[in-house]
C-alpha cells in the first residue's frame, strides 16, 4: 500500500450545493460516539470500553432544552454494547437526534491488518476490508436501533477515494468525513487542506465537511501560510497571536470561545449555509480526552455551548437535522 496521503480535489462549481432559499442558514451538532481510549498512546484494539457512555443523557438534555438534536456517529464498540444502544435509543426520541454511522478501522471486524497509524484511516484499507469492515458496522448498527444508518462518518477523517461509493452502494446518504482545511498526512491520514467548509455532491453521495475557517489578515493565502508556518517551530500559534491567520475548527475541543464565536462570524462571511459542529462523546466525563481533564474544564465545555448557541441564535442561524437536510437536498436536482 502507497503511503502517500490522499488528496480529494476540491469541489466543482457544478458538485458544490445550492441550497434552497427557504433552507436559510443551519447548524448541525454531531458526536463522535466511541469507545475510550489514551490518545497519546498507540492505538489497540483491546481498547473497546464504553462507560463514559454514563454522562451521555445529561449532556443530551442539555442541547434538547436548547431545541439542538445531536447527530450520534456511533462506531462499532458502542453500537454492540446494549446498555449503550438503550441510552442512545432514548436521546433519539427527542425528535432531532440521530444515529449515524463511524467507522474506527482498528475496532472494527474482520481483524485483518496490523494496527498502525496507516491503517487506522479506514480509506487507506484494501477495498474489500475497508467493505467488509462498513457491512459490520452498518449490520450492527440496523440490529440495534432498528433502522439503518444514513449519515457516516469515517473515525480520524480516514475516508478514501473509494469509501464514498461504498456508502452509496449501501444507501448511506451524507458524508461527514472531510475536515475542511486539514492535512493528516503527517499521521498516515487523509489531506484536505484543499477543501472548504461549503457542503457538495460527489459519488452519489452528500458530502458535509466538518467546518474549518481561516480568520486573519493573511486569510486570503490561508493554504499556503498555514502549510509554511507549520514547518517552523511555533510558527502557527505566533501567526494566530498576532491577529495575521487563525485556521479555526467548529468544535468545543481545543478551540476557546472567542475563537469559536469568531469562526462562526467568518463562516457567515464566507457564505457557508451550513455550520457543521463536532466533539467526541468520551469528552463529556473528565479524564477521557486531553480537552476535559477535570470539572472546571467540563463546565467550560457547557459554557462554551452556551456562548456559541447565542451566537448563532443572534445571526439567525438556526438548528437543523438529517431529515431537514435530507429534504432541503431532495427538493434540488444534482
Amino acid at each position: 500500500m502507497s503511503t502517500r496521503p490522499w488528496r480529494p480535489d476540491p469541489p466543482s462549481a457544478e458538485e458544490r450545493i445550492d441550497w434552497p432559499a427557504d433552507f436559510g442558514t443551519r447548524f448541525l451538532v454531531t458526536v463522535d460516539v466511541e469507545e475510550e481510549f489514551d490518545w497519546s498512546a498507540p492505538l489497540d484494539r483491546r481498547h473497546r470500553a464504553t462507560t463514559a457512555m454514563r454522562a451521555f443523557p445529561a449532556a443530551h438534555r442539555r442541547f434538547a432544552e436548547a431545541g439542538v438534536g445531536l447527530t450520534c456517529m456511533v462506531d462499532y464498540p458502542v453500537a454492540v454494547d446494549p446498555a449503550s444502544v438503550a441510552i442512545l435509543s432514548e436521546c433519539r426520541n427527542d425528535g432531532r437526534s440521530e444515529i449515524g454511522a463511524q467507522l474506527h478501522a482498528w475496532v472494527t471486524p474482520p481483524y485483518r491488518e496490523v494496527v498502525d497509524p496507516f491503517t487506522s484511516h479506514a480509506g487507506n484499507l484494501p477495498l474489500t476490508l475497508e467493505a467488509a469492515k462498513l457491512d459490520m458496522l452498518t449490520e450492527a448498527l440496523a440490529q440495534g436501533f432498528g433502522m439503518r444508518p444514513r449519515i457516516f462518518r469515517s473515525g480520524r477523517y480516514g475516508l478514501g477515494p473509494s469509501s464514498l461509493g461504498l456508502l452509496a452502494e449501501r444507501g448511506y446518504r451524507i458524508d461527514s468525513s472531510m475536515r475542511a482545511l486539514h492535512d493528516y498526512g503527517d499521521e498516515g491520514g487523509m489531506d484536505f487542506g484543499g477543501i472548504a467548509a461549503h457542503g457538495f455532491h460527489r459519488d452519489g453521495m452528500v458530502e458535509l465537511p466538518l467546518t474549518s475557517v481561516f480568520d486573519g489578515r493573511l486569510r486570503r493565502c490561508g493554504p499556503r501560510v498555514h502549510r509554511c508556518a507549520g514547518q517552523v517551530p511555533y510558527g502557527r500559534g505566533v501567526l494566530a497571536r498576532a491577529g495575521l491567520l487563525n485556521r479555526i475548527p467548529l468544535t468545543p475541543e481545543g478551540v476557546g470561545i472567542a475563537d469559536a464565536l469568531a469562526g462562526i462570524d467568518r463562516s457567515l462571511q464566507d457564505g457557508v449555509r451550513l455550520l457543521v459542529f463536532s466533539f467526541h462523546s468520551p469528552t463529556l466525563e473528565p479524564g477521557h480526552t486531553p480537552y476535559v481533564r477535570d470539572a472546571r474544564d467540563r463546565a467550560q465545555f457547557d459554557l462554551w455551548w452556551d456562548a456559541v448557541f447565542d451566537r448563532l441564535a443572534e445571526r439567525g442561524v438556526l438548528p437543523t437535522t438529517v431529515a431537514d437536510i435530507l429534504a432541503a437536498l431532495d427538493r434540488r436536482p444534482g
